[in-house]
């Protein structure tokens, strides 16, 4: 999720995506679960607009190209939703195409095909551009974490962590209730090319158990042969 800066109810931001091609759906909502956001999938443009009623997205990822109503109609009838920001993904990539998407108010256009890292940036950065004040907060139980200053607390009281036991942590709140396996976590928080032993993850499990005080294990659970999660 990185440092999108926006509070999202449960710590999670949530991202529309509206496709009438369930492949690609799947594929972005998927990836960006995958980041730790909130996602919910409409196929056409009047569910859209009800799903942005109902769900109240932080961002739109929105096709033109839809029935009942197309990605142009809904962007505009969002445009007046400051707390809404729409990213149009259009496989067609004209140069008029991409000024008649942003006067009707889309934030940014991303042609088809398209990286989903690259995706996954603009989302970022609509974001912030939306609500740059906002501190990015995640809130598990009585834990809270803001992104920004790196700060944690427990019931009201600091907790100091090292960088990697915040990076840990930040990812575990990403994913309350969800098994999170050694190998994901050492991926995700020492990196790609880490070769140490998986046993890492264990002991900065304990070193935030300890700091937590979350000596019975009510707060970040063991899951035996498979990883850890955070119970919200």
């Amino acid at each position: 999720m990185d440092n999108a800066a926006v509070q999202a109810a449960g710590g999670r931001p949530r991202v529309l995506v509206v496709d009438d091609e369930r492949s690609i759906v799947d594929f972005i909502r998927l990836g960006l679960q995958y980041e730790g956001f909130q996602v919910s999938t409409a196929a056409d443009g009047q569910a859209a607009l009800r799903q942005i009623s109902e769900f109240k997205p932080h961002v739109v990822v929105l096709d033109v190209m839809m029935p009942k109503l197309d990605g142009l109609a809904v962007a505009e009838a969002v445009r007046g939703n400051k707390d809404t920001g729409v990213i149009i993904l259009s496989a067609r990539d004209e140069v008029q195409d991409r000024i008649k998407g942003l006067d009707v108010g889309a934030d940014d256009y991303l042609v088809k095909p398209f990286d989903f890292g690259e995706l996954l940036a603009r989302i970022r950065a609509v974001m912030r551009r939306r609500n740059p004040a906002a501190g990015p907060t995640l809130q598990v139980q009585d834990v809270i974490l803001d992104e920004a200053s790196r700060e944690v607390s427990r019931g009201g009281r600091a907790v100091v962590l090292s960088g990697r036991e915040f990076d840990l942590l930040r990812l575990l709140m990403m994913h309350p209730n969800q098994v999170l396996p050694r190998e994901r976590i050492l991926d995700q928080v020492w990196g790609y090319n880490f070769f140490g032993d998986a046993n890492n993850v264990e002991v900065y499990v304990r070193y935030l158990r300890q700091k937590l005080r979350d000596e019975r294990h009510q707060l970040i659970q063991t899951v035996r042969g498979v990883g850890y999660r955070i119970k919200a």
